[in-house]
């Protein structure tokens, strides 16, 4: 089934069914110019709850530190919307993002496996993605200057 054939009530569904544990779900975000990584959310907690992340690549980079340049597949950003399996913490830190004049969380990783490469869309199926502005923007995405 193409993920465009996923209803609303189907994607409940999958998210509720979550085997609980000590790591987190994660969907890549990938916007030109800005240097948030993406959605983080815990197993069984639907995607509307997720919080936009700066990522604190200290001890682990994220899994598209590649080039900014060459081609599309290859460099940074080439995940774009890839779902991880992502062990790490919450630091407590809030960072700015200069480029969406947010204040996000920051997420400290300590290791990322693929689950899902082609994850269709994120938080309702009217969802659209345009790679130079955010589109993708739950109610809670975070905290904007003035």
């Amino acid at each position: 089934m193409s993920m465009t054939e996923v209803t609303p009530q189907m994607r409940q569904l999958e998210v509720s069914a979550e085997i609980r544990g000590d790591y987190f779900y994660a969907r890549r975000y990938f916007v030109e110019k800005t240097r948030f990584w993406g959605y983080v959310r815990k197993p069984g907690q639907p995607w509307s709850e997720a919080q936009l992340v700066v990522m604190n690549e200290n001890s682990s980079p994220q899994p598209d530190r590649r080039s900014e340049s060459g081609p599309e597949s290859s460099r940074h950003g080439y995940d774009q919307n890839y779902t991880y399996r992502v062990r790490g913490r919450y630091t407590g830190r809030e960072i700015y993002e200069p480029a969406s004049n947010l204040f996000l969380p920051e997420f400290k990783a300590s290791s990322y496996s693929v689950v899902q490469r082609d994850s269709g869309w994120l938080f309702t199926p009217q969802d659209y993605y345009n790679k130079t502005q955010i589109t993708l923007v739950n109610g809670s995405v975070a905290r904007q200057t003035h």
